[in-house]
């Protein structure tokens, strides 16, 4: 009967969201023709759609932890679920995130990311891409917006603890600012497909300083971000 219910209510999370984010897809036509701002303002509704609809059609209650950060920071992530990636702008006061270069090219709503604003990452297409993407960065820095990175590099699964991707040390050398670890539970409620109700929690750590050696920030990272895998999800 559980299963059933989940079922019900993933169907009609789907149907909801995808109906709505489809909507808020076309009204991008228009709003690509006015001011900035507008086109950034649906990328901010979008986020909170998803978690209006995370909240009362599949019932997950989300929990925030410790101090949320703001200004010139990079909020360094773990990563379990969609949720977290589609969430920030609900989390956080203006973030950018770093964003793979696919996702900005997605007809439509590339164009909405691309105005709210994130860090467009090439994988795999040298310095002068590198070089792109950290300008990008610094620019956002500088207007005081949060830089959000997933340092993890993809989804894990929800307990797993895998070493951090080279690139996140790379960036925090270059962009100098502090960062702050946001442990996220998510993916035990947050599935593929079926979802469930349950709890999400996210907590945010305590800053690090920039400066640090990279095995040293690698590791305060990596620890830090996973300091909810051993708590009891419910």
């Amino acid at each position: 009967m559980k299963l059933l219910i989940a079922v019900v209510r993933s169907i009609a999370f789907y149907l909801a969201f995808y109906l709505g984010s489809f909507l808020l897809a076309l009204a991008s036509i228009p709003a690509s023709f006015m001011a900035r701002r507008h086109m950034a303002g649906l990328g901010a509704a979008w986020a909170k759609w998803h978690r209006w609809c995370t909240r009362y059609l599949i019932g997950v209650k989300i929990v925030i932890e410790g101090t949320v950060p703001s200004g010139k920071v990079i909020v360094a992530g773990k990563h379990e679920s969609f949720f977290e990636a589609i969430d920030l702008p609900n989390l956080l006061h203006r973030p950018v995130p770093f964003a793979k270069s696919e996702l900005l090219d997605i007809p439509l709503w590339g164009k909405v990311g691309a105005a709210y604003g994130m860090v467009r990452v090439e994988r795999d297409q040298g310095a002068k891409a590198l070089r792109a993407m950290l300008q990008q960065a610094r620019a956002f820095g500088k207007e005081g917006r949060p830089l959000v990175i997933f340092p993890e590099g993809t989804r894990v699964a929800p307990g797993e603890c895998p070493p951090l991707r080279s690139g996140f040390a790379g960036v925090y050398k270059l962009v100098g600012l502090p960062v702050i670890p946001m442990a996220v539970q998510s993916g035990h409620v947050y599935h593929r497909w079926i979802k469930r109700r349950g709890t999400i929690r996210v907590q945010f750590g305590p800053e690090i300083p920039p400066g640090l050696p990279r095995d040293g920030i690698e590791e305060r990272v990596r620890v830090a971000i996973n300091v909810l895998n051993s708590s009891p999800r419910t």
